[in-house]
Order: structure tokens, then C-alpha cells, then sequence
């Protein structure tokens, strides 16, 4: 009796447990309400009082298992060892508290069998009929989810036998029908690739195939139909750019974009294609576009016909580059003004086919007109055409870059206008001051000192000034512009051959523009030497670039430029920070440039600077980087540039002791070859020694330079220069 009792306790913990996997809860929740459905639906049993199981008639029972004669057996029996039957019918359990009880097989789940268990009773209760203990027991067995095949019923029954409680008075019958109504867990199968992509929402997608390059989105659409219907949605093309890509795709492709995008194409870049002049579609591709904002059409060759019908559709047009068009006409500006009045940038330069009356009337009707730029345009010597510039008084930035028709008289009236009124006082004329802010007059070449003065005292805003290739203009052109455009920060004086050196240590040096210019190019200022670029470097210290070449300047300039920087650089204080180009130099075919001058701006760029006493007492010091973040770029004699670049190179990775010794090594060399060329006596000795020296140098260049303070990856030859004695 005490093993039924304990067999009965373990398979009923067990099913518990199943039960507890099946439906996804603790095993101890499901024993729970496996109780609470006993407690409502057996019948109270009174009369007889259950016997509780102790310790000692638990080990007696246990004592009467091992001496019974029909247990021989010591192993596992067949029924509890192997797994499960794959089909057939099984036995299911017996109840242990009656000698009536049978094992009734029952078939469950259309062939599949599994056990069946009949409620359990007591072995305290002899003969205690089924029916008298629930109503619902006497109905016929319900079919019983089926273990898992992995695991059988006597492993999950061991799995359980540390979760059976020995002094529970009853066994459990279990509420089958409601264990029954829920549903076995079955896994989801895994979704495809394709599943995956079409549950993404459509702006998902979108935004994923923006991040591709426009001919991978091309061979994309050949994946399939919905592929194909994505690469050309509208909304992936809202900026065109056909610029970078429309040599790798074919023309048809290319307007096929154009014609299915059109409505939703903001930015249009076709610059540079050329093929769109025989394509017959192209009309149809021009009108696709009616929301266009900026669009850039230089060098592409479309007919006239298709940019009226272009600049027809697209009223919000604000930038456009219409650069070296044979096709625009004065037509076509016409066409601009009427239907483009929100324009803001207007590029027709090198339009030949167009005049300045075109650009007067596109003047007059857009009055958003801040950026206006007609190089070599003619037409600009009327006077009409230069009154409407003045009286509209709208542009920040005009460039007239080789206008040969402006004249002195024609720029005056721009700015000044037709007779204007003359203050006794100062002897300048009475009118609004201009809002130009850049100025390109280059390659004007009927303009003299007259016309350009005219600009004094009357664009007090301006920033850009490039007056380059007017070689007529001296320095009583540049006096008064310097003297009343506090803003003047980039200066284009290139080939200039009158200017002197008082222009720059009198005028520019001292007038208020000093501080804020940063760019200035004197290249082919033959007259200017170190008289007029040392007041320069030390009253404008904020200069990026100074173009000097074919110039009179010498060492002392480089020296001067060096020592600017090195006034106001600062240093980098940690070693991640890695010094950059703070000012860049242009020297080369200047005769007065010597190596000497040279080697001033690598030793001014490899300099080591003395920290702060407030950083040296520090206990971090030895950390920091005291290199200054600031160096000079230096474009040089031929000869030299190589070792120049190289040098810049190490001291812009951090390799000061690679970078000193290149320069050692350089002016070792530069000092042997100017022996050898100085001849005399011992002349042959000289020239063995400028070898020698030429190819430690050579060998330094060739050196590659690794990723560590002063290391080098490989390995340089173990050559030396010749010793002094010898």
C-alpha cells in the first residue's frame, strides 16, 4: 500500500508538472487551483478520518516493497524506461486506493496514444466508489495532451520527485476538461527576407534606399516589379544630382528618373550632360519638373525651346546656373522675368548668345536678386543698363569677371548714378551707400584708376575685392578703398605690376581692414618686396593665405610670417590633438628665397614650445602634447617642395624627431652641395662628400613613416655622411 501511495503522489506531481509547461505557469500556481477545483467539487468525506503518512509508516511501506517476492527486479522497468509508442494505445493509471481498479486503455487524439488518467483516491479509503467522489469523475475520460516525445513519462516523473509532498493526505484528481481547453504552444515560423521587407512601412523603405549611391539604386530595380516600383518612386529623388553618376547610366534610365520623379525634384543638377542634346523625350522630361528650387544646367546641351518650357513650369526657381549655354538668348531672360520672380541667384556667365539688356529686364522684375554673376557679358558699356543697377540698389554679389565693354563712366553710374550730387565738402558724391559685399572686376581691362576709385566711401559693407589683370590700376586706385571698406577680408591684386611697396606699409598696414583681412594674393607684383609685406605681416595677423610668387620678397618675409604665427598660435594640450594649417604660403620663383628662409618656417613648424609653469607643475605633464596646433603650408622652389611637403606630412601626423631629422638631414645636404659648387682645391672631396650627403637625404624621404611619436616602420639603410676628419 505505502508504494501505490508513493507511485501514486509521484505521477500525480508529475502530470502537475506537465500541466505547469502546457499552460506556461509555475507548477505551484497550477497545483493551487488544482486544489481549490478538488475543495468545490469532490464531496466531503465525514464519516471516516484520512490516516496522515508519517515518517515511520513511510519507511515500512518502503520495507514491505523491498520484500515482496514480485519485485525481483532491481533496474528500471521496460514501461518507465522507454519512451513513449508512436501509436497504438497505452494503459492508463490505475487507482491505487481500489482493488477494482483496472487500466483501461484509451486511444486519444485519432490513433495517437498518450495517458488517461481516472481520478485518484486515497489508499486510506478502501472501496470507496468513483462516482461518490465528483459527479464530474463519472464521465468518460477526456483525451489527455500527449508528453513530448523527447522526454518520457518516467523522466518527467524524476524530473518532479524533489517537488513531491509525502504528507499530503489525498492524492489530486486534476479538472481535465479545463487543463484540455487549452491549446498546445506550437513555434512561429521564421518570416523570409521578402516577409521581413514588405511589413516595413513604405517610408521605412523609402529612407533605406536613400542611403545607397544612385547606380546601385539603378541595379536594384532589376530585383523585381516592386523593386522597380520603389527605385523610381518620386519621393527618393528629391534631389537630382546627375552630375556624379550620369556617364555610368544610360540616357533612357536617366529621363525615365527624371519624367517618374519630376513633380517631387527640388534640386536639379545636370551639369556636364552632354547626351540629353539628341534625346527626343527631353521636352517631355523638362516639363516633368514643375517644383524645382535650385537647378545647375551648365554645360548640359538642351535646346532653347526646353528651358523656356523649364523656367516656365517652375515659378519657386530661386538658383539657377545657366554657365556657358550657347542656347540662352535675351528670350530667354525675358522668359525668366516674367515667370521666375522669386529668383535669389542668377548665373549667366560666358553665355555669349546673351546681352546686358537681357539681364536688365530680369533686373527689374526679380526683386529677390541678391546674387547676380554675367562674366564675360557684353553690353555693359550703356548707360541705361547702369542706371537700372543703381536705382535697384539689391545686389550683394556681382561678378563681372571679363566684361571688356564696363568702362570708368559705366561703373561710375552703377554706383554712383547719372549726375548725382556733389558734396562741396569732401568733393563725394551724395548717394545711398551700396550693399554689394563681393566684388569680381577682374579682367576688366578698360578700367583705370578713375572708375575703380569711384568705389571709396561707397560700399562700406564690402568684403571681396578681386581686381585682378587690371593692369592699368596703381595705388591711388586702392587708397580710398582701403581707407572706408572696414570688412575687406579677401584682396585679389594678382598682376598688378604698378602697385609699390608704400601702398602696403602706409595704406593697408594702417587702415582699419588690417584685423579682418584674411586672404591677399600681390603674385606678379613685381615692385613689392619686403618694405611693403613686413608692415603687412605684423599689423593683418589674422591672414590664412598670402600669394607672393614671382615677387621681390626675400627670407626676411618668411621669417616675419613665422613669427606671427608663432605669436598667435596656441598650443594643443592634448596628444590627440594634431596641429593643422593655419596660414599657407605661395614663394616659388621669387630669386630672394633661399634655403635659409626655408628652413626658418620647418623649424618654426617643428619648434617645441615652453609649457605654462602652471602645466609643468602639474603630475599630468608628461602627457601633454607640446607641439603648437598651428603650422605654416609653404609652396617653394621645385627643388625643394618635395622635402617641404614631406616635412609638413610628419608634423602633421605628430612625428617631431622624424620631422627634425629630415630637416637635419636636408640641411646637411644643401650645406655639401653649395661646397662642392664653391670648387677650389679640394674640390673632388666636396663633390664625393654631396653625394653621400644626397643620398642620406634620400634615403630619410623615402622612410615611412609609422603611427608613433618619432618611429619609422621598416627599416632605413645604415648609411652615413662621411666623416668630418676624413
Amino acid at each position: 500500500m505505502a508504494g501505490n501511495s508513493f507511485s501514486t503522489a509521484t505521477a500525480g506531481t508529475a502530470v502537475d508538472g506537465y500541466f505547469a509547461q502546457v499552460t506556461h505557469q509555475p507548477q505551484h500556481v497550477v497545483e493551487r487551483r488544482l486544489q481549490q477545483s478538488i475543495q468545490q467539487e469532490t464531496t466531503p468525506i465525514t464519516d471516516v478520518a484520512p490516516k496522515l503518512r508519517t515518517r515511520q509508516r513511510l519507511l515500512r511501506g518502503l520495507s514491505r516493497m523491498s520484500s515482496s517476492s514480485s519485485l525481483t527486479s532491481t533496474g528500471r522497468t521496460r514501461s518507465s524506461s522507454t519512451p513513449l509508442p508512436k501509436s497504438g494505445a497505452s494503459a492508463s493509471c490505475m487507482n491505487l486506493g481500489n482493488s477494482s481498479s483496472s487500466m483501461v486503455p484509451s486511444p486519444l487524439n485519432g490513433g495517437h496514444s498518450a495517458f488517461a488518467f481516472s481520478p485518484l483516491v486515497s489508499p486510506s479509503i478502501p472501496g470507496t466508489p468513483i462516482e461518490a467522489l465528483s459527479p464530474a469523475c463519472s464521465t468518460p475520460t477526456q483525451p489527455f495532451p500527449p508528453f513530448p516525445h523527447s522526454k518520457s513519462f518516467n523522466d518527467v516523473c524524476k524530473g518532479n520527485q524533489s517537488s513531491i509532498d509525502l504528507r499530503s493526505p489525498v492524492s489530486r484528481p486534476m479538472d481535465m476538461t479545463r487543463a484540455l481547453s487549452m491549446p498546445l504552444p506550437c513555434p512561429k515560423p521564421k518570416k523570409t527576407f521578402a516577409q521581413l521587407w514588405d511589413s516595413l512601412p513604405h517610408e521605412v523603405q523609402v529612407h533605406t534606399f536613400r542611403q545607397l549611391r544612385p547606380k546601385e539604386i539603378i541595379c536594384l530595380s532589376r530585383v523585381n516589379k516592386k523593386f522597380h516600383k520603389l527605385c523610381f518612386d518620386g519621393q527618393l529623388w528629391t534631389t537630382f544630382d546627375a552630375s556624379e553618376f550620369y556617364q555610368e547610366i544610360p540616357v533612357k534610365t536617366l529621363a525615365k528618373i527624371m519624367i517618374s520623379a519630376g513633380p517631387f525634384v527640388k534640386n536639379l543638377n545636370l551639369r556636364g550632360c552632354i547626351q540629353m542634346e539628341l534625346y527626343q523625350d527631353a521636352l517631355l522630361m523638362a516639363s516633368a519638373c514643375n517644383n524645382l528650387v535650385n537647378a545647375n544646367l551648365e554645360g548640359a546641351f538642351i535646346e532653347s525651346e526646353k528651358v523656356k518650357e523649364l523656367l516656365r513650369r517652375n515659378q519657386k526657381l530661386a538658383h539657377i546656373n545657366l554657365t556657358g549655354l550657347t542656347c540662352v538668348y535675351n528670350e530667354t531672360c525675358f522668359t525668366l522675368a516674367e515667370h521666375c520672380t522669386q529668383l535669389e541667384l542668377l548665373n549667366l556667365s560666358w553665355c555669349r548668345n546673351t546681352t546686358a539688356i537681357g539681364v536688365q529686364t530680369v533686373l527689374r522684375s526679380c526683386s529677390k536678386l541678391r546674387d547676380l554673376r554675367v562674366g564675360e557679358v557684353i553690353g555693359f558699356d550703356s548707360l541705361d543698363v547702369a542706371k537700372t543697377f543703381f536705382e535697384t540698389n539689391r545686389l550683394e554679389r556681382l561678378v563681372m569677371s571679363g566684361c571688356s565693354d564696363l568702362t570708368d563712366s559705366s561703373l561710375k553710374a552703377m554706383l554712383h548714378g547719372i549726375d548725382p550730387q556733389i558734396d562741396l565738402l569732401t568733393d563725394r558724391p551724395v548717394v545711398p551707400p551700396r550693399r554689394l559685399r563681393h566684388l569680381d572686376l577682374s579682367r576688366c581691362t578698360r578700367l583705370t584708376d578713375r572708375g575703380v576709385a569711384s568705389l571709396g566711401y561707397c560700399v562700406p559693407n564690402l568684403e571681396g575685392l578681386v581686381l585682378s589683370g587690371c593692369a592699368t590700376l596703381t595705388d591711388r586706385a586702392l587708397e580710398p578703398i582701403f581707407a572706408s571698406a572696414p570688412k575687406l577680408s579677401h584682396l585679389d591684386l594678382e598682376d598688378l605690376v604698378e602697385l609699390k611697396n608704400e601702398l602696403f606699409s602706409k595704406c593697408l598696414a594702417k587702415s582699419d581692414c588690417a584685423k579682418s583681412l584674411k586672404h591677399l594674393s600681390i603674385s606678379y607684383c613685381e615692385d613689392v618686396g619686403d618694405a611693403g609685406m613686413i608692415p603687412v605681416f605684423r599689423s593683418c595677423t589674422n591672414l590664412r593665405s598670402v600669394e607672393m610668387d614671382n615677387t621681390r620678397v626675400s627670407d626676411l618675409s618668411l621669417t616675419e610670417a613665422a613669427a606671427m604665427v608663432r605669436t598667435r598660435a596656441s598650443r594643443a594640450i592634448v596628444r590627440a590633438d594634431r596641429p593643422y594649417i593655419g596660414l599657407s604660403l605661395t614663394v616659388f620663383d621669387c630669386p630672394n628665397i633661399s634655403q635659409t628662409g626655408v628652413r626658418e618656417i620647418m623649424t618654426r613648424n617643428a619648434e617645441m614650445l615652453i609649457p605654462p609653469q602652471s602645466e609643468s607643475a602639474g603630475a599630468g605633464f608628461a602627457s601633454l602634447y607640446q607641439c603648437s596646433a598651428e603650422i605654416i603650408s609653404l609652396k617653394c622652389f621645385y627643388g625643394w617642395q618635395m622635402t617641404v611637403d614631406e616635412h609638413t606630412k610628419r608634423i602633421m601626423r605628430g612625428h617631431l624627431a622624424a620631422a627634425n631629422r629630415l630637416q637635419r638631414k636636408w640641411a646637411d645636404y644643401i650645406q655639401a652641395t653649395e661646397e662642392a659648387n664653391a670648387g677650389g682645391a679640394n674640390g673632388r672631396r666636396r663633390r664625393r662628400r654631396a653625394r653621400e650627403a644626397r643620398q642620406v637625404h634620400a634615403d630619410e624621404e623615402a622612410a615611412a613613416v609609422g603611427t608613433g611619436l618619432g618611429m619609422t616602420i621598416g627599416r632605413r639603410r645604415a648609411r652615413t655622411a662621411t666623416c668630418a676628419i676624413m
